[in-house]
């Protein structure tokens, strides 16, 4: 039985360029657009502004901000160890809670690099109520298993940290950062066994996540490249975020650590690299014929000090980039609009100088992430393509309605969430007036900051831990650095 459905646009930004069409009618049959016809003039009623839905190309699926438990204002290299503050609690909560605001803030796709599971169960399990998070708010997603086997406390040999410290406090320090890890073999199969379990879920895309090569030996990561190419699956990294991880790369790489990620296999079109703030040139056109592709992440870059990418370069280069929230938008809720606003601004250029267009930006935001998280070809508003889409209020964006002003001038200065009328995925309406369609989000995230409350003393002990440790990770780095 087919499905149709037309809707009456104020305006539009279509095609691959996301140029204004002016009044026009959207039609949508059985989840893909089909028509769109101009219009004399604008519908009656409330005014829309049609754009496609965004992607978020990096994210790690947090339930709740960090912040909350004490992990504000810190580096990335202390900011990490402070998240043992986070106890475990309900998978199925945790992620409906995350995806729900992904959804919310525009987003009908989103990476979830799961690299601290609930662990209440066996990982295969926990994806099973990971997917049923993604099936129940709607949102496709790429669920990275996160995978590491070296440097589990700093970039480097933790034994001078760990001895000037008292002996209860170095007994903690190991219970909490310094267990035996699992070999590749077993982790490797560990995502076979997550793809299988999540195996008749379309909205779900498993992927090898290692987590940077900071963390990954070089027969880990090699182990990794082959079952990529064996398999076809994809693979999310994190590379080169941080000034520090700059430093250790070219101290432990010094012919260049994406010359090694290419040499092992690592670098191909599979690969979708999160940051690369400190990224050079040379690295970027190497990162550029491989086909991989680069996550831009920019409110995550500026909360945890990191830097801001060089974006103008990489489209230079002519590296495929999108953009990702990685769970710390720049108001902490997940709004992917704010985010693209952002993005637009850190990156399209100073003066007079355009580094990026307008299409460049929504281009990132809209379209270029799909390819990370597996989904197909979309992020367009043109005949035969997904219909995966935005609806804003254009009456609310042109507040003063003084004069006829082109809407992406509204969109990148002063659009967020509250603007968002409409959410479609596949031309299934997953949110309307800021509410989504088939969970309750508030009452999600209530249950959550319940079940935290009362099992933080679970996590006591690791938070005297990283408490000792805190000072002596940055003079660890200030050392290095």
């Amino acid at each position: 039985m087919t499905q149709t459905r037309t809707i009456h646009l104020a305006d539009a930004l279509a095609g691959p360029g996301f140029e204004p069409t002016g009044p026009c009618d959207l039609t949508i049959e059985n989840g893909r657009i089909v028509r769109i016809e101009k219009r004399p003039e604008a519908p009656a009623g409330r005014q829309l502004l049609g754009m496609p839905s965004l992607t978020d190309a990096h994210n790690h699926a947090r339930p709740l901000s960090s912040t909350s438990f004490g992990a504000g204002m810190k580096p990335l290299e202390t900011w990490l160890p402070s998240l043992v503050s986070m106890p475990s609690v309900d998978p199925y909560l945790a992620t409906a809670a995350a995806f729900g605001r992904s959804v919310r803030g525009g987003c009908t796709g989103a990476m979830a690099h799961i690299t601290r599971p609930m662990g209440l169960t066996p990982l295969p399990e926990e994806a099973q109520e990971v997917g049923r998070a993604a099936t129940d708010t709607g949102l496709a997603i790429g669920f990275g298993v996160g995978m590491r086997d070296r440097n589990p406390l700093v970039y480097g040999d933790h034994t001078q940290l760990l001895k000037g410290l008292p002996t209860e406090a170095q007994a903690r320090a190991r219970a909490t950062w310094l267990n035996p890890m699992t070999d590749t073999r077993a982790q490797l199969e560990t995502v076979d066994a997550v793809a299988d379990a999540v195996a008749d879920n379309p909205l779900v895309d498993v992927q090898y996540a290692p987590n940077a090569v900071q963390w990954c030996s070089d027969p880990f990561l090699s182990a990794i490249a082959d079952a990529s190419e064996r398999t076809g699956r994809r693979v999310h990294m994190h590379l080169l975020e941080t000034k520090p991880q700059r430093i250790w790369a070219d101290q432990a790489y010094p012919n260049g650590i994406v010359r090694h990620l290419a040499d092992i296999g690592l670098l191909s079109p599979r690969l979708t690299l999160a940051h690369c703030v400190w990224a050079r040139p040379e690295e970027l056109d190497l990162i550029a014929e491989y086909g991989a592709r680069i996550s831009i992440n920019p409110s995550s870059n500026l909360h945890l000090s990191s830097g801001i990418a060089p974006v103008a370069q990489m489209k230079a280069a002519g590296v495929s980039f999108g953009m990702g929230l990685d769970g710390c938008a720049f108001d902490e809720d997940d709004d992917a609009l704010r985010e693209l606003r952002l993005f637009r601004l850190l990156n399209g250029g100073w003066g007079f100088d355009r580094d990026l267009t307008p299409a460049d930006v929504l281009t990132a935001a809209c379209s270029s992430g799909r390819a990370t998280i597996g989904q197909e070809a979309g992020g367009v508003i043109a005949p035969g393509m997904p219909a995966d889409l935005l609806l804003l209020d254009l009456d609310r964006l042109d507040r003063d309605k003084i004069m006829p002003v082109d809407p992406r001038h509204y969109l990148f200065a002063r659009a967020t969430q509250g603007h968002i009328v409409e959410v479609l995925s596949g031309g299934r309406t997953l949110q309307k007036d800021g509410k989504l369609a088939t969970i309750n989000l508030a009452e999600i995230e209530n249950e959550l900051r319940a079940q935290y409350r009362a099992c933080m003393t679970t996590t006591a002990n690791a938070r005297l831990a990283f408490a000792a440790v805190e000072d002596k990770i940055e003079d660890f780095y200030k050392g290095c650095c």
